[in-house]
């Protein structure tokens, strides 16, 4: 995260420079209940977004989008995603980006429940990207797993293991994980691989 790039996703926007909300931002991601869910995770999806930019058709968009997709992230609350993207919705009100930019951007934020299938092929691509990690290299995505277990402190061994594992299944059930051709040729084969490990390793834990 950077105040630079946040500058530059303004522009395009076509507001004026803002300091205030990307301070506040910065703080949120700062926060130390965060493990996973830190100013690490939205600098590699913006950097995933600079190589998958071809594919936007409203880039600034879904970039302030991935900004703010977890601004508000509280584990035992189950609505981060709408908050996040009501803040986003402010924010954009605020500063004077057109309504049906906020609107796109509300959606995209919202997709990333990863309760439906995103209608958008942008929400979509904000979906891939936050979805990224579950394909990274084994290394990276059991640290990932890791910081997650942090993030979930309070819930018991084997509790967590079991809702964990059902979470993760939920991915490997679907006919594909990531919708954008790039993303999916990139990331499915490890991320099933991933998944399939680390239910494996939950399950023989239980």
């Amino acid at each position: 995260m950077n105040c630079e790039r946040w500058q530059a996703m303004l522009r395009g926007l076509g507001v004026p420079p803002e300091t205030d909300t990307y301070s506040r931002l910065e703080s949120a991601y700062a926060q130390k209940h965060r493990a996973y869910h830190t100013p690490r995770h939205i600098d590699e999806c913006l950097s995933l977004l600079d190589e998958f930019n071809h594919l936007t058709a409203y880039p600034a968009e879904v970039e302030c989008a991935l900004w703010f997709h977890d601004a508000i992230y509280e584990p035992m609350s189950n609505s981060n995603e709408e908050r996040s993207a009501n803040w986003a919705a402010e924010f954009g009100g605020r500063v004077g980006v057109p309504s049906e930019s906020v609107a796109r951007i509300r959606a995209h934020i919202m997709a990333t429940r990863h309760v439906a299938l995103p209608v958008d092929d942008d929400s979509r691509l904000v979906v891939d990207i936050d979805l990224a990690i579950l394909g990274a290299d084994p290394s990276r995505y059991d640290e990932f797993e890791h910081d997650v277990r942090r993030e979930y402190r309070w819930v018991p061994g084997i509790v967590y293991r079991s809702k964990r594992a059902a979470i993760l299944q939920s991915f490997l059930n679907r006919p594909r994980i990531y919708h954008s051709e790039p993303a999916y040729e990139r990331f499915e084969g490890n991320a099933r691989t991933n998944l399939s490990g680390a239910i494996q390793t939950l399950v023989r834990k239980s």
